[in-house]
């Protein structure tokens, strides 16, 4: 990848709403060795709009065109999820370096032909399972290496995704569960990430997965739509240390706890706290307790904080743990290293969900 930025085209950009708007952009444009170069959008209207909100020249209607741009060296996949494996194919056979939207599609099998084409191109892809950028998430590694909670005897985490009973029309399509963006995917999803890539993974599980609330309103209509994904999901497994783990995701619930996991070990406690089940987006607070007592809040060492400092100013924006994806693959691609999750990890978390599934729908305890 020539020159001294990374040049990167941008697939799905709304210059009023939408993530590209709201994280890659600020993201990108916070980090000196970036340049976005090229915007597409869903007709010549939209991507010119797009382009000039953002001042980036290259706009086209068509992914194609976009893909196939000498100084694109990076294709950003932001679109809904049931339109990720033709944009990202098109991006893997230009050759192009891929950072998609979690989830990377719309199940596993999606998930596999997108994680074969890349590797058979042999180009560097991200997945964005950016919690694990997240400095807090650094920070529990370190305390669990450092011995903080002796040895981990089990963990637990609840949470709550979307909030009430009411979606906004850009989101209805998440309301069927063929789409591959629900509570399961989405809030589930990255929040068993981080617990696993701390953790380690699951060696099986029993699952149990509901539909409580089966009729959503949209809000710009008023309308009552039916939805088809589940709104409860609950685990429990044992992971590979022997650890014993139980989750509890719930949506459209009515107050209640936004986000907490305890790791209980024999030597003390880690509580990581947030608004929501999105460790991905929402700022996480670190709590600990040694030999007994309630947790108390421990500070993130500036050294885990800082690790990027063009990006300080987007601290507790939903752009701040995107923007260190972005710099931690720069460095990937720079020195050859490997530290932000791949389309081998995405397949890996695809894998765990298609496990929850089976669990849910049998009623058996399964194999991860």
């Amino acid at each position: 990848m020539p020159g001294s930025k990374l040049g990167v085209g941008i697939i799905g950009v709304n210059p009023a709403w939408g993530w590209a708007a709201t994280a890659h952009i600020p993201a990108l444009r916070a980090l000196p060795n970036y340049e976005v170069r090229a915007l597409s959008a869903t007709s010549p209207e939209a991507a010119r709009a797009a382009g000039e909100a953002f001042g980036v020249a290259g706009v086209f209607a068509d992914h194609e065109e976009l893909v196939a741009q000498p100084d694109v060296d990076v294709v950003a996949v932001t679109v809904k999820v049931p339109h990720h494996r033709e944009l990202v194919s098109a991006a893997l056979a230009a050759g192009k370096a891929v950072y998609c939207e979690w989830p990377l599609g719309r199940d596993l099998d999606d998930a596999r032909a997108m994680a074969a084409l890349a590797a058979e191109q042999g180009v560097p892809t991200i997945i964005g399972l950016q919690a694990r950028q997240a400095p807090a998430i650094e920070f529990v590694q370190e305390l669990l290496r450092d011995g903080y909670v002796g040895e981990v005897l089990s963990t637990t985490m609840i949470g709550t995704s979307v909030p009430g009973d009411v979606v906004v029309e850009p989101n209805a399509y998440m309301l069927d569960r063929t789409n591959g963006a629900n509570v399961l995917s989405v809030a589930v999803g990255h929040s068993l990430d981080i617990l696993n890539y701390v953790l380690g993974e699951f060696v099986d599980l029993s699952a149990v997965s509901d539909l409580r609330r089966p009729l959503i309103t949209i809000h710009e209509t008023g309308e009552q739509i039916v939805k088809t994904a589940p709104d409860q999901i609950a685990v429990i497994g044992t992971l590979t240390s022997g650890a014993t783990a139980s989750v509890h995701v719930r949506e459209a619930v009515a107050g209640g706890t936004g986000f907490l996991w305890e790791i209980n070990g024999t030597d003390g406690t880690l509580r990581i706290t947030a608004a929501a089940a999105y460790p991905e987006i929402f700022p996480l607070t670190v709590a600990g307790a040694r030999g007994g007592g309630e947790p108390v809040e421990l500070a993130i060492p500036a050294a885990l904080t800082q690790k990027w400092p063009a990006l300080t100013s987007l601290e507790g924006a939903p752009a701040y743990n995107v923007g260190r994806a972005y710099a931690a693959f720069a460095a990937d691609i720079s020195d050859g290293t490997r530290t932000v999750p791949d389309f081998s990890d995405a397949v890996r978390r695809h894998e765990l969900i298609a496990a929850i599934e089976s669990s849910a729908a049998t009623g058996e305890r399964v194999k991860a």
